[in-house]
């Protein structure tokens, strides 16, 4: 649409009033119709996802490609939405040869190649909130309430109203253009048969915003993963899938979140992301070190009263004495469990380890409601840990 220059802006349009109207608003039936159908596609998708959500965990699907804002997921049975043309004169539902309790649809992948189309696997791109959303209800877990005062107020701007003054960059088109159609309407200068809508200045309106605060919950997790001789790739695998699970649960929940990784063997150390989930080591465990590290990552940092604080450890149980694991026991009893919404253990099985130290959490803290204990031997697991982590609402 061309646009004059001088005093006065012209947008020129090659329609009538009528279709103009009808084609900016959002009401029109058409965009209305496509807004639907997308919204019943998103649903199938969801339905989909949440029926083979065991299945997907279990064969680490779910991951799929891992970006900042969307996960790419691998769904099979959806066909790709598309116009099918025709006159609709075909045999409608029920007719053909197959029988009641006969499959629909080919499995795939059996038999030599043949000339026939594929059944494709159709990859959907669903928000993290989506993905938590599905969890949740899935596996029913309850909503999570903040712990004591761990709130802290955030600015934002928002946009509450119009004003005559402010930026081209915040112009309100749509009122600006309804103002000046008004306008020229109303001093009978509009043509219908060649539509020219002039802006002039006592029609451009614009967007007004003020500052508000916001209560924000916070959250910090902090992984702990023994990386001992005993960990293989078959441990770590276990808990990359669960740890990805947890952290989009408590991110749904916490509109700020914060994570901390902390890898030991008779050692501690804070590492990044990366190197928590691939780093390959050897030599004994001492679970202890792991727990010192996070009381004093806690306590430089973090403040209980500012933050809603969730600490997991991952370990195959096998610690390097008795004596040892009952000073985990009097470091969570006396100083981490007091300052935390959560403390989980996820005991996964290796071919190594000893799997005692569960029992000894048992033994020792068995009276604590915030230390949740699991055990995960196959990625079938995962689901139910999950559950058993989150059923409380901490």
């Amino acid at each position: 649409m061309p646009i004059s220059r001088g005093p006065r802006r012209c947008v020129e349009a090659n329609f009538r009033l009528l279709p103009l109207a009808s084609c900016l608003l959002p009401s029109d039936p058409m965009i209305l119709q496509i807004e639907k159908n997308h919204q019943r596609f998103r649903q199938i998708v969801k339905g989909k996802i949440r029926k083979d959500l065991r299945k997907f965990l279990t064969r680490g699907e779910l991951l799929g490609r891992e970006g900042k804002h969307l996960i790419s997921i691998p769904v099979r049975g959806i066909e790709t939405p598309h116009f099918r043309y025709g006159d609709n004169s075909d045999a409608g539902v029920g007719s053909g040869e197959a029988g009641p309790g006969d499959a629909v649809g080919d499995e795939g992948g059996l038999g030599p190649g043949g000339t026939q189309e594929g059944n494709h696997i159709l990859e959907v791109e669903v928000t993290l909130d989506e993905l938590a959303d599905i969890l949740g209800e899935e596996l029913q877990l309850p909503k999570i309430q903040p712990k004591g005062r761990k709130q802290i107020s955030a600015k934002h701007d928002r946009y509450t109203g119009i004003r005559l003054t402010g930026p081209e960059s915040l112009r309100h088109f749509r009122r600006t253009f309804r103002r000046a159609l008004r306008r020229q309407i109303m001093s009978g200068i509009y043509d219908p048969d060649r539509p020219r809508i002039y802006f002039e200045r006592r029609d451009k309106v614009y967007r007004s915003w003020k500052t508000v605060l916001v209560p924000q919950s916070n959250a910090l997790i902090i992984y702990m993963m023994d990386v001992s001789g005993s960990m293989g790739d078959e441990q770590k695998e276990l808990v990359r899938l669960e740890a990805f699970w947890i952290d989009a649960w408590l991110r749904r929940n916490y509109e700020g979140i914060e994570a901390r990784y902390i890898v030991h063997d008779v050692r501690a150390s804070e590492v990044d992301r990366e190197t928590f989930y691939h780093l390959r080591e050897d030599g004994g465990t001492r679970i202890s070190s792991a727990f010192r590290v996070a009381r004093d990552t806690i306590a430089k940092n973090y403040h209980p009263d500012d933050w809603n604080i969730y600490l997991f450890h991952f370990s195959d149980g096998d610690n390097s004495s008795e004596s040892d694991s009952r000073e985990c026991c009097r470091l969570l009893r006396e100083e981490l469990i007091p300052q935390v919404n959560m403390f989980g253990y996820c005991q996964v099985a290796s071919a190594y380890g000893s799997g005692n130290f569960i029992n000894v959490l048992h033994e020792h803290l068995g009276d604590l409601d915030d230390v949740i204990t699991s055990r995960v031997n196959t990625k079938d697991d995962i689901y139910d840990s999950i559950k058993t982590f989150f059923a409380p609402g901490k």
